[in-house]
C-alpha cells in the first residue's frame, strides 16, 4: 500500500502549516512494518498496528470506517476543539471537518516512521490544508501543555473533547503523559475562562482608566536584599510580634498582600510596600487608613482607579492580560510580574524576586481556615460583617455563610500534631501550590554586580489620548475574533479575549459572530467614555 506520491503530496499540503514537521518527516523511514494496511469492505483503506508478534490490529472498523468516524463526530453538542489521540486514517477527524461548530481540531500521533507509513498509504490532503488543522509529532508533556494552554480559547472555541484512538493509544505508554498533559491545560485553561467570565468587562475598564495615571510613573526603586511578605492569614495575628522584631534590622524590606495592609497599620507597622492585584472594587477597603507616605503601593494595571489614586507613589505592573501586554509593547514598557498563582501572595514573591530579594520570610500564608477562622482580625471582612449586623445577621453566622460557601470544603487534621484542624477548599490549595512552586524556583542569586534601580518602566511613547484614540481605530478596523494568526489583528484579537469570555456567560447563545459583534461595541463602548475629543 506504500505510494511515494501520495507521501509527496501529504507532505506537499502540510508544509505550510508545518515545515519542520514536513522535514522530519521527508527523512523518516516508511517501509518499517509499524502498520500493515487493509482494505474495509466500504473500500477504505485503513491501519492495522503490528504487534510484536507480527499479528495486526485494524484501527478502524473493517465494515465502513468513515461510516464510523461520522458516527462518532455525530456525538458531539457545543465542543468546537476537538483533540485526537493517535492519527490513524484520520477518519474522525474528517467529518469533523463537515460541522460548523469545528474550531480547532488537533492531533497527537508518536513516532515519525509510522506516520511516514501512514502519509505513503492514504491521502490527508483536505485535512492538512485545512486552517484549523494541527499534528503535533512526538510533544513533550511540557511541550503539549505549553500548546494547549496557549491555543484554546473558550470563549471562541466553545467546549473541548477528547478521542484516544483505543489500539493506538494503548499501544504507546506516552499517550498516558500526553492524556495527563491535556487534563492539567484543560483543568489551567477552565479556571483561567472562569475568573475571565466573571472578570472580563472589569479588567478592560479598569486598564484603559488607569492609563492616565501610568503615565505619571516614578522611577524604579534601588534592590532589596531581604523581604518579609506578609499574607492575611489567622496566623499573622500570632506572628506580629515576630515581625516587629525582624523590622529592626534595617536590611528587611515588608512587602504587605493588601489584605494584610489594616492588620499591619493597626499594630503600628508600616511596611515598605503592598501589593494588590484584584480588580473588584471591594480592594478598596483595604485602603480605608490613609497610606504611610512611605509605603510604596504596586498594582496591576487592571487594578481599580479608585485604589490607585489613594496614593502617588505607586507603580503599576504588568501581569497576565494580554490588554496589560499590548499597551507595555505599544504605548510604555511596564515591569511585568508573574500573577499565574492568581493569589496576591504568589504576586507578592514575584514582585520580591522582581526587587532582587536573596532571601524571603512569609508571614500570615496559612491557604487554609485554621479551626475555621478565615482571616486575621482586623482585615476588611470583620467591619464589613459588623455593617450587616442584626439580631437575624450575628456576627457568627455571617462568618459561618462566607466559610460554608464553596462546596469544596474539606476539614482536615494537622497529621504531625492531631489537636489541629483546619478547613482548606480546592482553590486554597491551589494557592498552596503554586506558592510552594514559586518557591522552589525563587530565582534571587547571591554575590555579582546588581543594578542600580529596578522595577523602572519605558519612557511614554505617546499621549494617552492619542494612543486610545489609536486603539480604538484598531479595534473599529479589526476583521476576525481569531487570536491564531501571528499578525497585528490577532494581537488585537486577543486583547479583547476576556471580555469576549465575559460576553459569553452573559450571552451563552450568541453565534460567532454575534459575539464578535457585541466584544466589539462593548469595547468601544468604554473607549467613547474616557476619550477626549
Amino acid at each position: 500500500m506504500m505510494d511515494k506520491q501520495t507521501f509527496e503530496r501529504n507532505l506537499l499540503a502540510l508544509t505550510k502549516n508545518d515545515p519542520l514537521l514536513c522535514s522530519k518527516l521527508s527523512s523518516s523511514i516508511t517501509t518499517g512494518g509499524v502498520y500493515r494496511f487493509l482494505e474495509a469492505r466500504s473500500g477504505e483503506v485503513i491501519p492495522a498496528l503490528t504487534d510484536p508478534a507480527g499479528a495486526a490490529h485494524p484501527l478502524h472498523s473493517t465494515v465502513d470506517p468513515r461510516r464510523e468516524g461520522e458516527r462518532l463526530v455525530s456525538t458531539l453538542t457545543e465542543e468546537g476543539y476537538l483533540v485526537f489521540l493517535g492519527l490513524g486514517g484520520a477518519f474522525a477527524a474528517e467529518a469533523a471537518l463537515n460541522r460548523e461548530e469545528t474550531k480547532k481540531i488537533l492531533i497527537i500521533e508518536y513516532d515519525c516512521n509510522g506516520m511516514a507509513e501512514l502519509l505513503s498509504s492514504k491521502d490527508y490532503i483536505k485535512l492538512f490544508q485545512d486552517p484549523r488543522f494541527r499534528l503535533l509529532a512526538d510533544p513533550t508533556e511540557e511541550q503539549l501543555e505549553t500548546f494547549l494552554t496557549g491555543n484554546y480559547f473558550p470563549a471562541i472555541d466553545g467546549g473541548i473533547r477528547v478521542f484516544p484512538l483505543r489500539i493506538r493509544t494503548d499501544a504507546e505508554p506516552r499517550f498516558n503523559g500526553a492524556a495527563e498533559s491535556l487534563k492539567r491545560a484543560i483543568d489551567a485553561v477552565s479556571r483561567d475562562y472562569s475568573v475571565q467570565a466573571y472578570f472580563g468587562k472589569r479588567w478592560f475598564s479598569n486598564i484603559i482608566r488607569n492609563l492616565s495615571l501610568a503615565e505619571e510613573q516614578r522611577e524604579g526603586i534601588p534592590p532589596i536584599r531581604r523581604a518579609l511578605i506578609c499574607a492575611a492569614g489567622p496566623s499573622l495575628e500570632e506572628q506580629i510580634p515576630f515581625i516587629k522584631k525582624e523590622r529592626d534590622q534595617q536590611e528587611n524590606f515588608l512587602i504587605a498582600a493588601d489584605t494584610s495592609l489594616p492588620v499591619l497599620l493597626q499594630k503600628g507597622i508600616e511596611p515598605e510596600a503592598v501589593i494588590s492585584i484584584d480588580c473588584q472594587h471591594i480592594s478598596y477597603q483595604h485602603f480605608f487608613r490613609i497610606l504611610p507616605e512611605k509605603t510604596r503601593l504596586f498594582l496591576d494595571l487592571a487594578s481599580p482607579p479608585p485604589v490607585a489614586a489613594r496614593t502617588k507613589n505607586r507603580f503599576f505592573f504588568s501581569g497576565g492580560h494580554p490588554l496589560s501586554r499590548y499597551i507595555s509593547r505599544t504605548w510604555r514598557t511596564l515591569p511585568v510580574l508573574d500573577t499565574s498563582g492568581a493569589n496576591v501572595t504568589y504576586a507578592a514573591l514575584s514582585l520580591a524576586e522582581n526587587l532582587g530579594a536573596r532571601e524571603i520570610i512569609l508571614y500570615g500564608a496559612d491557604f487554609s481556615y485554621p479551626r475555621g477562622k478565615t482571616y486575621a482580625r482586623g482585615t476588611y471582612i470583620y467591619p464589613h460583617f459588623e455593617k450587616f449586623l442584626s439580631r437575624f445577621t450575628p456576627l457568627e453566622a455571617q462568618h459561618s455563610a462566607f466559610l460554608y460557601r464553596d462546596s469544596s470544603l474539606e476539614k482536615r487534621v494537622d497529621e504531625t500534631e492531631r489537636s489541629r484542624w483546619y478547613y482548606e477548599t480546592r482553590t486554597l490549595r491551589f494557592y498552596r501550590e503554586k506558592v510552594s512552586q514559586k518557591k522552589e524556583t525563587f530565582g534571587a542569586k547571591s554575590g555579582g554586580g546588581r543594578p542600580l534601580f529596578l522595577f523602572s518602566s519605558g519612557p511614554v511613547r505617546q499621549n494617552v489620548n492619542l494612543f486610545l484614540k489609536q486603539y480604538k481605530k484598531s479595534i473599529e478596523d479589526i476583521l476576525s475574533f481569531d487570536p491564531r494568526e501571528q499578525n497585528e489583528q490577532a494581537e488585537l484579537a486577543a486583547t479583547l479575549l476576556p471580555l469576549a469570555a465575559f460576553i459569553r456567560r452573559t450571552h451563552p447563545s450568541y453565534s460567532p459572530a454575534e459575539l464578535f459583534k457585541a466584544v466589539k461595541s462593548s469595547s468601544l463602548e468604554e473607549l467613547k467614555k474616557i476619550i477626549h475629543t
